[in-house]
């Protein structure tokens, strides 16, 4: 067992620095494009000290430009904020939509790398489950790299929160490249491990090119809290 949380604590670690220097990255980008544009507006003051007139439309795509930049970096660091708190230890209920769409907006670079289309389909209804909130992402986060790879040609992945009679599910769906000999080799450590420590199921399709996460009970809490 302590091999097993090992691998886990590994796995979270990477799975903590993946997302936030794929976040940092973005950010990087965006200061790139206001730094891009400040200087082109440091441009137009050189030529009114010329006196050269500017154009009021060229100020106006450049301002407009800022500020959707200025909104991406404030989504950016929402996104940030939300995934730091997800590491909290304490148990709680959340709402599977919030959860899933939290993890793909942070997936977003990765697929986009892949040219994978990540086609969340929340509900209008809170999809509540008690979990562990970072346990859970680092697991779907797994499924979804894997789901990400077997996409086939059409590139897309569907990922969908349900509730069911003993809880609540997340299915991934339309892999068109799933086959059994992907299957014998996952889920692989750490994700047994996580769905181990969060007493989940992974129950997979290859006829209806899905798997689907189970989450039908509470997470095992002594063991979660060690990880």
């Amino acid at each position: 067992m302590s091999d097993r949380l090992g691998a886990i604590g590994e796995s979270s670690l990477q799975f903590f620095g993946k997302m936030t220097a794929s976040i940092s990255h973005e950010m990087k980008n965006v200061l790139a494009i206001i730094n891009e544009n400040a200087g082109l507006l440091e441009d137009l003051t050189l030529m009114v000290d010329h006196g050269r007139p500017i154009d009021p439309q060229r100020l106006n795509t450049l301002s407009q430009t800022v500020m959707k930049q200025i909104r991406r970096a404030d989504t950016i660091v929402k996104n940030l904020n939300r995934f730091a708190h997800s590491a909290d230890k304490s148990l709680k209920s959340v709402d599977l939509n919030d959860t899933l769409e939290l993890v793909v907006n942070l997936s977003q670079r990765f697929a986009s790398m892949r040219s994978v289309t990540l086609e969340p389909k929340l509900q209008r209804d809170p999809v509540m489950i008690k979990t562990f909130p970072f346990v859970l992402m680092n697991l779907i986060w797994l499924c979804l790299d894997f789901a990400m790879d077997a996409s086939g040609d059409r590139k897309i992945v569907e990922l969908t929160p349900q509730k069911t009679e003993k809880g609540a599910q997340i299915r991934l769906a339309r892999m068109d490249s799933l086959t059994q000999s992907l299957m014998d080799a996952f889920p692989a450590e750490p994700a047994r491990g996580l769905l181990d420590l969060l007493n989940a199921e992974l129950v997979v399709s290859v006829e209806k090119k899905e798997i689907v996460v189970k989450l039908e009970r509470s997470p095992i809490s002594n063991e979660c809290e060690n990880v």
